[in-house]
C-alpha cells in the first residue's frame, strides 16, 4: 500500500474537499487506517478567537479521526491564493513545516489523503506553487475535474503541466455530474480519458443534501457499491485486498 495521494483540482470550487472526504470515508468503511491533511486553508472562519478550517473538519469527520494541528498546519483568513492570504496575515508558509506534519500523519496512518488548495499553479510562497508541494511530499496526483463546457481544456492542461513537472497522475475523477447531462457533459469523459494520459477513475453524480457530511455519506455509500471501486483504490495506491 502506498503512503498517500495528493488531491488537486482543475480549478477552485470543483469539489476537491468532497472527493477527498468521500475517499476517506470509503477507505474507513473498507477497514483502512486512513489519515487526511489540508496543508493550507485560506478563507478560514474565526471561532472563539481561533481560525477554523471547515474543509479540514469535514475531512476529519469523514475519516473519523481527531482534527489536530498536523492535519491543518496553515490557517489563513482571506479567501485568496495562499501566498497572498499568508502575506496579509503576516505568515510565512514553509514546506519543511508541512513536510514534518505529513511525516507525523504518515507515521500514524497507513494511507494519507492530502488535499491541495485550488489547482497546481496556485502560488504558495515566493515562487513556489502547489505543484512544488506535491513534489516535495513525493505523492502522485488525483485530479478532480468538473463535468461541463471547458473541462476538457482545463483537465488536459492540468495533467500535461503535472507530467511536465515530473509529477505522476494516478487518475481523474469527474465530479458533480448532472442527472441530465448536455452534449458537453456527455462527450467530456471520453476526451479527458483519451487526451490526459491518465485514466478516468470515476464519474461521480451530483448529490444534494442539507449539509456536506450527508453528501459525503451518500456518495461514499454509492461508491462502495460500484464494481469498479476496487480499481479506483488500486490506482490510488491502496491494495483492494486490504481494503475489502
Amino acid at each position: 500500500m502506498g503512503k498517500g495521494i495528493f488531491i488537486t483540482g482543475t480549478d477552485t470550487g470543483v469539489g476537491k474537499t468532497i472527493v477527498t472526504a468521500v475517499l476517506a470515508r470509503l477507505l474507513r468503511m473498507r477497514g483502512v487506517n486512513v489519515g487526511v491533511m489540508k496543508p493550507v486553508t485560506s478563507g478560514c472562519r474565526e471561532k472563539g478567537g481561533e481560525l477554523v478550517s471547515d474543509d479540514a473538519l469535514l475531512l476529519c469527520q469523514a475519516a473519523a479521526i481527531p482534527c489536530e494541528s498536523a492535519v491543518m498546519p496553515y490557517l489563513l483568513r482571506e479567501p485568496l491564493a495562499p501566498a497572498e492570504a499568508a502575506k496579509i496575515d503576516g505568515v510565512r508558509i514553509e514546506f519543511s513545516r508541512i513536510r514534518e506534519s505529513f511525516n507525523r500523519l504518515a507515521g500514524m496512518y497507513d494511507f494519507v489523503l492530502v488535499e491541495g488548495a485550488g489547482g497546481l499553479m496556485v502560488p504558495l510562497a515566493g515562487g513556489f506553487l502547489m505543484a512544488d508541494l506535491a513534489r516535495e511530499l513525493d505523492l502522485p496526483l488525483l485530479v478532480v475535474a468538473r463535468p461541463n463546457l471547458g473541462t476538457i481544456n482545463h483537465t488536459v492542461l492540468t495533467c500535461f503541466s503535472a507530467q511536465q513537472m515530473g509529477l505522476s497522475v494516478s487518475g481523474v475523477i469527474i465530479n458533480d455530474f448532472p442527472q441530465e447531462p448536455g452534449m458537453a457533459e456527455q462527450s467530456a469523459p471520453h476526451y479527458i480519458g483519451s487526451l490526459c494520459g491518465a485514466p478516468v477513475l470515476g464519474i461521480w453524480p451530483h448529490e444534494t443534501a442539507c449539509d456536506q457530511m450527508t453528501v459525503v455519506e451518500r456518495l461514499a455509500d454509492w461508491l462502495n457499491l460500484q464494481p469498479e471501486s476496487a480499481v479506483v483504490l488500486r490506482e490510488l495506491g491502496v491494495d483492494p485486498l486490504h481494503a475489502a
